[in-house]
């Protein structure tokens, strides 16, 4: 692949090393002279120095060709997502995944079609909610581009679902349970399954169903 890492801080360039490591051809754009400088004496002809949201410099990097994939990793969430924004609506780039630093943004990146996205802020408190035993429903994962998100639940004693198959239940519609974790050991969640106290499920739904999920699983 070709791809274009824009943003040389500790994860642009760890994902080059990884990238060039794999065999890929890379360009890492870094702005500031220093940082610059630095990955020049490891990355040699493969870093350029500029602002990747000109639309010159992502030129001279050889957006223009186009390249496989796009990296928008700046620790600035606007410069990412103008990068984001050339790359897919200028050069017809196939793959933008683009770093969201302030989870408030990441609705601003939703509304311009941007995705994937990773943040790695709401990666660390979904890691937290999943060791807070008061947290009864957890988001692990958003698949944006197919509208659905993947979510834990732990079925409790009081879960008015525990004891019942999964056909027996009325999940709402536009969500499925995939898994059940229990005694350390996963299986696939199938209509006969049943649910019993200290199941760690796994359900994929369309966003907002959520709270329905809730009920009929926990009923809180």
């Amino acid at each position: 692949m070709y791809v274009i890492v824009a943003g040389g801080g500790k994860i642009g360039a760890n994902v080059t090393r990884s990238l060039l490591r794999l065999g890929n051809e890379v360009t890492l754009i870094e702005q500031k002279r220093d940082r610059f400088e630095a990955l020049e004496d490891e990355f040699e002809h493969q870093v350029q120095r500029g602002d990747a949201t000109e639309l010159f410099v992502l030129e001279r990097a050889g957006i223009a060709r186009p390249p496989d994939v796009v990296l928008a990793l700046t620790g600035d969430d606007e410069d990412n997502m103008i990068i984001g924004q050339i790359a897919r609506e200028k050069f017809g780039v196939p793959k933008v995944i683009a770093r969201v630093n302030d989870p408030r943004n990441q609705s601003h990146f939703d509304l311009l079609g941007i995705s994937p996205t990773i943040c790695a802020t709401s990666s660390v408190m979904a890691l937290v909610e999943h060791e807070v035993p008061e947290h009864d429903l957890i988001h692990l994962l958003e698949l944006r581009g197919e509208n659905l998100e993947i979510v834990e639940v732990q079925i409790d004693g009081d879960s008015p679902s525990a004891g019942h198959s999964i056909e027996a239940l009325s999940l709402p519609e536009g969500s499925r349970l995939i898994s059940v974790m229990r005694g350390g050991r996963a299986e696939i969640a199938v209509g006969s399954t049943v649910l019993e106290a200290g199941d760690q499920v796994l359900a994929i739904l369309e966003p907002g169903k959520e709270d329905e999920l809730r009920r009929v699983l926990l009923r809180r």
